[in-house]
């Protein structure tokens, strides 16, 4: 059973709240009187879409609304006896950091591109807690220890770009924790980690509670996150809150139709008893055909810049895709996943086989690899960063189009405003600029461009990982309409085993840059064979706040223990490659 922890007095009394933007046509009100309070020791997580409010009621208690254009309208927020609106920039500099700490969604934004991570980690240490700079050190590298970082001591001494976003979120993370603050606000804290780093940080998070009495205010649109996690829950619609209460009561009983439209967005788990049905494609031939693929990058260093390590992000991965299919590849941040997506699109250099349609890449003039090419589209994790913010979306469609000479730019206007029709957008919004749009529609736009050259296959890399969970149904359903529709075959890249099972025919389990299981995803995820299988889908958080209290979840937790494995190895390193088990059935586990 998980130890009670105590509930305290009264820390923050937010009373009325209300946040003003400045717009073209006067002030815009996108918080309505807002109340709510936070007890020591207590975890609130406040839930709700994008849009709803959730982010500028954090910026708001730090004191970070932008400047001009954002300001506090009304209301109140009573922390210790002081009004956190009515403090000068010096006392809530004071404040931010040591007693109330912020965790933000973007790392990559919050983190100083120019400044090393330890010297990032230490400068609060010294300045709030008077740490002589070798007892700070000490203390980021326990921070990071505790995130549960590869190689803690030489991630002092890196930048920002050289760690990956699951990276430099627990950077944030470890930042955030290390003062030990009377508040934590979490920000979408665990949207870009892997499950098993994400139950991790939960499982931290409430030790550092009991640990030290801090409250914790946890914004986030993961219901599963809320279930684990929070003792309340405010869940908000634009601006308002319209429903709150005790996690458990909420779960079971909602009353207002904004929740139960929430929680039923919401992708459960299933154990594989919820995967579509496989088509049936036994004789037809693959669109994709993987053999041995290998992909490693050698890592410089010294004086004369020689390769002193080398990391092996793929080993001798081998699979095939076949028309109307959906092969999921799955596992932590690091095991060579997205490398492998990459390597089929030509974006990494590697070696091994890649057949499309039978024909092989290698050995091929330029004409020819861009038309092979043309047969397999990718729809990227960061639909904004995969936009050119300079060009309306309308040509952003139909640049596939222009880069291989198809067409006329009428017939090119005309194929793209049916794109926009058939994932949902409308032909009048294709003058209209990426910045325009919400995540959901910029994803959608890039969908649309990824069919623009009626590919056979799409490599789709984490692609509905960051939306909404209603917004992320909705994708997902188009995706499953336009499989049925086009017999387009998707190569899906994720670490949400929630989505794999909905939306997979077989899955690949991949860890340090092998495949270790993989089958039908019924058999994968309803019989898991593998160690690390296992602990993936030991992790996968359940809407169930109930389950928190079970002998089954405390068991899982010791499942997910232990370091995360480093991919760095000597530059004479020789991998030992697996060998596989048929279980039946297309089931096959590393022996």
């Amino acid at each position: 059973m998980t130890p009670s922890k105590p509930i305290g007095d009264i820390l923050l009394d937010v009373r009325d709240l209300s946040v003003e933007f400045a717009g073209p046509q006067g002030a815009i009100r996108v918080i309505d009187k807002l109340s709510f309070d936070l007890r020591a020791g207590e975890t609130l997580c406040i839930a709700g879409e994008s849009g709803s409010g959730k982010s500028v009621t954090a910026l708001s208690l730090m004191g970070l609304l932008p400047k001009p254009g954002g300001r506090i309208a009304g209301g109140s927020a009573q922390f210790l006896g002081r009004d956190l609106f009515k403090l000068d920039e010096a006392a809530m500099s004071a404040l931010r950091g040591n007693e109330i700490s912020m965790i933000f969604q973007e790392p990559m934004t919050s983190l100083n591109p120019v400044i090393s991570i330890g010297t990032q980690l230490t400068e609060g240490l010294v300045r709030h807690l008077g740490l002589s700079q070798k007892d700070a050190q000490k203390r980021a590298l326990e921070a990071l220890e505790a995130v549960r970082m590869s190689e803690p001591q030489r991630r002092l001494k890196q930048y920002p770009h050289e760690l990956s976003g699951g990276m430099r979120q627990r950077v944030m993370i470890a930042m955030a924790m290390a003062a030990k603050p009377k508040i934590l606000i979490a920000d979408e804290p665990t949207t870009a980690l892997d499950v098993t780093i994400q139950a991790q940080i939960l499982e931290l998070m409430a030790t550092l509670q009991r640990e030290t009495g801090t409250a914790i205010i946890m914004i986030t649109h993961d219901m599963g996150v809320v279930a684990e996690l929070a003792d309340r829950v405010v869940v908000m619609k634009k601006g308002e809150a319209v429903e709150r209460g005790e996690t458990a009561a909420i779960f079971a009983h909602q009353t207002h139709p904004y929740t139960k439209a929430l929680l039923a967005a919401v992708p459960s788990f299933n154990q594989g008893a919820a995967a579509p049905k496989a088509p049936d494609v036994a004789s037809a031939k693959p669109i994709i055909e993987v053999k041995d693929l290998i992909v490693r990058f050698d890592v410089k260093g010294g004086l004369l810049q020689r390769v002193q390590q080398r990391v092996h992000a793929v080993e001798k991965v081998s699979f095939d895709l076949k028309p109307g299919e959906t092969l999921a590849l799955v596992g932590e941040s690091g095991c060579g996943k997205s490398t492998t997506g990459k390597a089929l699109m030509h974006l990494v250099p590697s070696s091994g086989a890649i057949h499309i349609e039978g024909e092989a890449e290698g050995k091929k003039s330029t004409a020819e690899l861009k038309a092979i090419r043309r047969r397999v589209q990718m729809i990227f994790q960061d639909p904004l960063a995969s936009l050119d913010p300079r060009m309306n979306v309308g040509d952003l469609v139909m640049e596939p189009l222009v880069i291989h000479n198809i067409g006329t730019t009428a017939s090119r206007r005309e194929k793209a405003a049916e794109l926009f029709r058939r994932v949902g957008l409308t032909p009048e919004q294709m003058a209209r600029f990426p910045h325009e749009f919400s995540g959901g529609q910029r994803q959608r736009i890039c969908i649309a461009r990824a069919l623009a050259l009626n590919p056979k296959a799409i490599v789709a890399d984490e692609c509905v990982s960051a939306l909404d969970v209603s917004i992320q149904a909705q994708i997902l359903e188009l995706m499953t309409e336009l499989q049925d529709e086009l017999g387009v075959a998707y190569l899906f890249i994720s670490h949400d085993m929630a989505v794999v099972e909905r939306i997979s025919h077989r899955v690949a389990v991949m860890q340090l840059g092998q495949i270790v299981e993989m089958g039908p995803t019924r058999a994968v995820l309803g019989n898991p064979q593998h160690a690390y299988t296992k602990k993936l889908l030991s992790a996968v958080p359940i809407p169930d706040p109930a389950r928190r209290h079970s002998e089954e979840w405390q068991r899982d937790r010791k499942r997910i223990e232990g370091e995360v494995p480093s991919p760095f190895r000597p530059v004479d390193y020789t991998p030992d490659y697996v060998t596989f088990r048929d279980l039946g059935g297309g089931h096959l586990v590393a022996a």
